[in-house]
């Protein structure tokens, strides 16, 4: 097995060397001809028009998860994994909306207006007040015990902050913004009681607090509504006589943002996901593929995080790469930037297997290599945090239409769509080709090649 290896160093013997792993080259230099050759066996057959009208297609109804409109997604989904005879299966895992019945933060008698947090804990409770700064883990005072905690914005998730005074025995949290842009935050953990409100409010309230106690009410019923959104998985299993015993996944995110066509976010990648199928699908092969839809992503990837939480470890310790595609044929996505953009995110900014992949399949392609970063905020995330070398494909920074109405098809690229799918397919094809048995006794390696990282943020 390999793991997590960066294909940088080159050796005096004509071997490369990614800290354990060894690459063989031809003739005291990377065989980049045959790799070439390779390519095309898959590059030839990518038909973006193919892609073009899965994108039409999907992002004619918005697929907000938990609606009908993910649920046609995901059987369109399905029916193309299923016609092209792979072993399909949708998971279905449960998401909640909340509707907010009451809301009140009240100081001294006088309502704060505050909204509370969805996912908030139902429930009534008065208290003195105690300032706990941005509770971090580590910080957070043990006097928070049965009191409510004044908490500022920042640094961490609203659910982790919750999470932290809760630990220590808070019985409310009242959370104040960083900026003065509101008081509406994000999703709480339904464990304690957490309203939100201004920067001012909360600053005025940081001050009162030096000069004595404060008490605090807050009064909150929040109704929890339960929905389902699906993950959809095709396994495509190389033959048995040269089966390496690795996994290769590919995967996109179906859902889109509430009343979003989504075209481009994630239609796009979706798109990519199924052509790849299509064309591997007829490709000799000695490791499994598994090509995945998420649902939810929009909600904090919350359908990848399922499917990586009921996976098998023995079915972890077997996959070797993950590539993530997000966004790829946003016309007017990627400003100036090399090939329209296109960057390798990963999450600890770090290069890894599949960056390399990537770097050395567009160097052979279009001779630029493409570049990496650092960034969460999508379905790789959960792959990285169980050890799986993963990256997530995308044009930064992203296009004007981002998570609007406007994200229709008008606005596609055909040829960024072939190009993207261009770069994964041929990164992915280097691991799974049967000439590469187990990528540690491959006889053709790619390319070695020098590729930055930028730090360029998506939007």
């Amino acid at each position: 097995m390999f793991r997590r290896k960066s294909i940088i160093t080159v050796l005096a013997t004509g071997m490369f060397l990614s800290t354990g792993v060894v690459y063989a080259q031809t003739n005291g230099a990377p065989n980049v001809q045959a790799d070439t050759a390779f390519d095309n066996k898959v590059i030839k057959k990518i038909n973006a028009e193919n892609m073009y009208n899965t994108i039409k297609y999907l992002s004619a109804v918005p697929r907000e998860a938990g609606t009908e409109g993910e649920v046609r997604g995901v059987e369109y989904i399905e029916g193309q994994f299923k016609s092209l005879g792979l072993e399909t299966r949708r998971f279905p895992f449960p998401i909640y909306d909340y509707k907010t019945n009451r809301e009140l933060a009240e100081v001294d008698g006088v309502d704060l207006k505050g909204h509370a947090f969805s996912g908030s804990a139902s429930g009534k409770v008065t208290a003195e007040l105690v300032n706990v700064g941005k509770a971090i883990a580590g910080t957070v005072p043990d006097d928070v015990k049965g009191k409510i905690a004044l908490v500022e914005r920042g640094e961490i998730t609203f659910v982790e902050k919750v999470k932290n005074v809760a630990a220590k025995g808070a019985a409310g949290v009242l959370m104040y913004n960083s900026s003065s842009n509101g008081n509406n935050f994000g999703q709480a953990n339904e464990e304690i009681p957490a309203v939100a409100i201004t920067q001012a409010q909360g600053k005025e309230l940081v001050d009162r607090l030096k000069n004595g106690p404060v008490e605090a009410t807050l009064d909150v019923d929040i109704e929890r509504i339960e929905k389902t959104s699906y993950v959809v998985e095709a396994k495509l299993k190389p033959n048995k006589n040269k089966d390496t015993g690795q996994i290769v996944t590919i995967g996109a995110h179906h859902d889109s943002v509430p009343n979003g066509p989504g075209a481009n976010d994630d239609a796009s990648g979706v798109s990519a996901v199924l052509e790849l199928a299509r064309i591997l699908v007829n490709t000799p092969i000695d490791t499994e593929v598994r090509f995945l839809t998420f649902g939810s992503e929009e909600r904090g990837m919350m359908g990848s995080s399922f499917y990586v939480s009921q996976l098998p470890q023995s079915d972890i310790d077997r996959m070797v790469a993950h590539f993530q595609m997000d966004m790829i044929g946003g016309a007017e996505a990627g400003e100036d930037h090399p090939l329209g953009g296109l960057i390798m995110y990963t999450i600890d900014g770090q290069k890894n297997l599949v960056t390399d992949l990537g770097a050395s399949a567009s160097s052979r392609m279009y001779d630029v290599a493409v570049p990496y970063g650092q960034l969460g905020r999508s379905d790789h995330q959960p792959f990285h945090d169980v050890g799986i070398p993963s990256a997530l494909f995308i044009h930064s920074p992203v296009e004007p239409q981002y998570h609007k109405p406007t994200d229709t098809i008008e606005h596609i690229s055909k040829e960024k769509l072939q190009q993207a799918v261009s770069i994964v397919g041929a990164s992915a094809y280097q691991i799974v080709r049967p000439d590469t048995p187990a990528l540690d006794r491959a006889h053709v390696s790619p390319a070695s090649v020098e590729y930055k990282f930028e730090d360029r943020p998506v939007d």
